[in-house]
């Protein structure tokens, strides 16, 4: 009997430091990382432009050191060693090539010399080589060819622990000065790379970032979605606002699920739905529908917790904004904007006729209605033209909505509508419209 207990008992323990194995080895890509043993390993190239980097310090716009790709060329293989100690697996050229242009819009041109390729996550056309650190007016990612990974420009301290390895450096930067003349010869204050307080966290979370950025993007690893979503939102944010990435449907449904419409940046809530691309075209994000079919469900009205029962209230205020401009305040073509605009109602109509909602609910936004009564004559015209986008109840629903046009006018954008006004109702309206 106590040889069968003493069994059990080992039997449990056994597990329970199995089930604690496994716990850590899943956490293991989202929490732990390896600043990697290449950094702890002396290199000449390394110390050489580490020694510049230390004696001007944080780089600003006053600061005369001058980046450039020799130290996005020295980092680089510490980068990629940090990835590979991370668990990253470098994926094939033309699959990475793949996801490059499937991610970003960007083709990595084989024939071109340059080892990187520059992403603009403000001004996604613009695709000169920016070699400045990032800051709040500066942000962009590097694909480094061949090596088939993407990275920030890092400062070496904000990669090494260069006190460790760099000892020499280190020394030097301890004895530097603290100003230095600018362009105009200014003295200037320089602050040095020892004196930021919170280097080593911050060090921490920068190889966090590449590790965690390049394992969910090339590697599919879904475990790093959270931490990216809470620490890189950022970056997160822009893949689906700035370049139009919708495949990855998580990620598209926090978006979309955080983004409200705003008056005072009334366009951001447009980039739920389409993207003008750097070719001029427009891409409209047909995922994006799907989730918002998703979430705005017949519960979903009578739900006061939830922010998403506001969904057609957005949408309203968008259509108001982007309707009511002309082609060349929206930089896009009158054809692309009425093709938009047909796509963002046709969704929101159908809530008109969907029985399932609360009595009146989808009849008080009038979507078609409020399109109809935006739209001129030309647009109308390339609506019939192009057989309404090939939306199957498109022009149904429009016939429809001449009563809804009629009711918006009147009492929401010409005010004419009060207590000793009231519109007529669709029967009385109908006497004198017969449907066209």
């Amino acid at each position: 009997m106590k040889h069968r207990i003493l069994m059990s008992l080992l039997f449990i323990s056994s597990a329970l430091v199995s089930c604690q194995d496994k716990k850590a080895e899943n956490n293991k890509n989202v929490t732990t990382i390896t600043e990697s043993s290449v950094g702890l390993q002396f290199n000449q190239d390394v110390n050489t432009m580490l020694k510049k980097q230390l004696e001007y310090g944080k780089p600003s716009f006053d600061n005369p050191y001058q980046y450039s790709d020799k130290d996005l060329e020295v980092a680089t293989p510490i980068l990629n060693q940090l990835l590979l100690d991370n668990g990253y697996k470098a994926i094939r050229n033309e699959e990475f090539s793949n996801k490059i242009k499937q991610i970003f819009n960007r083709i990595i041109d084989k024939n071109s010399t340059s080892k990187f390729l520059y992403i603009n996550l403000i001004d996604k056309c613009d695709k000169e080589l920016n070699f400045f650190p990032n800051n709040a007016e500066n942000n962009g990612v590097f694909v480094v060819k061949n090596q088939n990974f993407i990275t920030d420009l890092y400062p070496l301290p904000l990669i090494i622990d260069y006190q460790k390895t760099y000892s020499e450096a280190a020394q030097e930067e301890n004895s530097a000065s603290k100003n230095y003349k600018d362009a105009n010869g200014n003295e200037v204050k320089k602050y040095l790379w020892k004196d930021m307080p919170n280097l080593k966290e911050q060090r921490k979370k920068n190889i966090q970032t590449l590790v965690a950025r390049n394992l969910y993007l090339f590697n599919d690893n879904k475990a790093q979605y959270k931490w990216l979503t809470l620490n890189d939102s950022y970056f997160m944010e822009a893949l689906v606002k700035t370049f139009g990435y919708t495949q990855d449907m998580d990620l598209l449904k926090w978006v979309i699920e955080r983004t409200k419409f705003d008056k005072k940046d009334p366009s951001d809530y447009g980039k739920l739905f389409w993207v003008k691309q750097c070719d001029e075209t427009v891409k409209i994000h047909a995922n994006t529908f799907k989730i918002l079919q998703e979430i705005y469900t017949p519960d979903i009205t009578n739900d006061m917790s939830n922010e998403n029962r506001f969904l057609l209230d957005y949408i309203k205020g968008y259509l108001e904004y982007f309707a009511d401009f002309n082609n060349k305040e929206t930089g896009v073509s009158k054809e692309d904007k009425v093709k938009i605009l047909a796509n963002i109602v046709y969704f929101a109509e159908q809530y008109k006729y969907d029985k399932r909602f609360v009595s009146g609910h989808g009849d008080n936004s009038k979507m078609m209605g409020r399109l109809r009564f935006f739209l001129d004559q030309e647009e109308v015209d390339i609506l019939q033209k192009n057989n309404y986008f090939n939306l199957s109840k498109f022009k149904e629903w429009w016939d429809n909505a001449d009563y809804d046009e009629y009711f918006v006018e009147e009492c929401e954008y010409n005010g004419t509508c009060g207590p000793d006004n009231q519109p007529m109702n669709v029967i009385e309206w109908r006497k004198e419209h017969s449907k066209k």
